[in-house]
């Protein structure tokens, strides 16, 4: 008789708990991207904002962050960013020499070769002392 009763109750509960979906952290989309570069020749190392969309210049690199993403802080967590990054020659030629994800946590796993210069992401953040590129006209 108890089996009866209970079979039903377990039965939805099976079926209740194979079409729950696993929890996903949600991304935080963030409006600037901090960055390190590394000039190989005099050891320097130049830390530097960029807000999504912009293109900046270190050395002859120009570096554009397209998406900056973190996690909440109840998440482990994850900083990645989508970057194209360009060589520009003494000449002014323009060649893409990366596009893709970088990963604050993993510097090693970008594949930006340069024989001059390295990149890798720091951070995302939602804020820089640094003026949007509308402010500074």
């Amino acid at each position: 008789m108890a089996f009866r009763v209970l079979r039903p109750l377990f039965a939805a509960l099976v079926v209740g708990l194979g079409c729950a979906a696993p929890a996903v952290a949600q991304s935080i989309a963030n409006p600037v991207a901090t960055f390190s570069g590394l000039d190989k020749i005099t050891a320097r190392i130049t830390t530097f904002d960029v807000y999504i969309d912009e293109t900046v210049q270190f050395g002859a690199l120009q570096i554009t962050p397209r998406a900056c993403y973190t996690r909440p802080p109840t998440e482990t967590q994850r900083t990645s960013a989508f970057i194209e990054v360009d060589q520009v020659s003494l000449r002014g030629q323009i060649t893409r020499l990366f596009t893709g994800w970088i990963f604050a946590d993993s510097p090693a796993l970008n594949a930006i070769d340069h024989a001059v210069y390295d990149i890798w992401l720091l951070e995302c953040k939602q804020q820089t002392d640094v003026p949007p590129p509308q402010a500074r006209n």
